[in-house]
């Protein structure tokens, strides 16, 4: 019987805990065995850490390795709350200013590009149901009205985060399939935590991981 070996990638403690909770495991490491094929890795916050954390951690180890956390929203079309599949992510940043426009790093033509995308052929099914969306990976979230919409002239994204594009290109160097599957916790505008959802976004999150768990489970009995 075949077992998939699967990462968990999350940036903090906090946005995938339950986990633990559930599974009566105290422990707060970096690294922890959840169950017998399951490991979670948390990497801390921002595309710096997630790239130093997964550069010292052997992804060939693993079939399948998932990125989980909460997102903003950019398109009002998606709802607080509401998990997604993010399945290509761009380092907005990532560029030149000439006075006021932006150059992206692949019109610098410096040989870099800023967009990855997700590989997932054999565990596709998991996520065929999930809403597909674009992402941008940023150092400083956005707060600012024009700021927010300068980046959404410049990117159609629909989510933001702090490491998904980190992640795609450190796993697209591994021989594992992978995707990032973020929960909305609040809609990309001034800063207003009155308005945030976070634990109704961990909470979906949880949900929707454990279900991938189980049905990896259930990929190995079957096989």
């Amino acid at each position: 019987m075949f077992q998939p070996k699967i990462l968990i990638v999350s940036a903090t403690f906090f946005e995938v805990g339950t986990l633990f909770t559930n599974r009566s495991i105290s422990s707060q490491s970096n690294f922890t065995s959840l169950q017998n094929n399951v490991d979670v890795l948390i990497t801390g916050v921002g595309m710096v850490n997630t790239a130093f954390a997964l550069g010292n951690t052997n992804l060939n180890n693993y079939n399948l390795i998932i990125n989980a956390g909460i997102a903003g929203a950019l398109d009002y079309n998606l709802k607080l709350g509401e998990t997604v599949v993010v399945e290509k992510d761009t380092f907005s940043e990532l560029g030149a200013e000439d006075d006021n426009t932006f150059i992206t790093i692949d019109d610098l033509k410096l040989g870099e590009k800023s967009t990855f995308t997700q590989e997932i052929n054999t565990y596709k099914d998991l996520i065929l149901y999930h809403k597909k969306v674009s992402g941008i990976t940023v150092n400083k979230v956005h707060g600012n009205e024009n700021s927010i919409k300068a980046i959404k002239e410049l990117f159609y994204a629909d989510v933001e985060s702090m490491e998904g594009a980190s992640f795609l290109k450190c796993c697209s160097i591994s021989n594992a399939e992978f995707f990032q599957i973020r929960s909305i916790s609040n809609y990309v505008e001034k800063r207003d935590k009155s308005k945030w959802q976070i634990p109704l976004a961990i909470g979906n999150l949880t949900k929707e991981l454990e279900k991938l768990i189980t049905e990896l489970t259930k990929m190995s009995q079957s096989n």
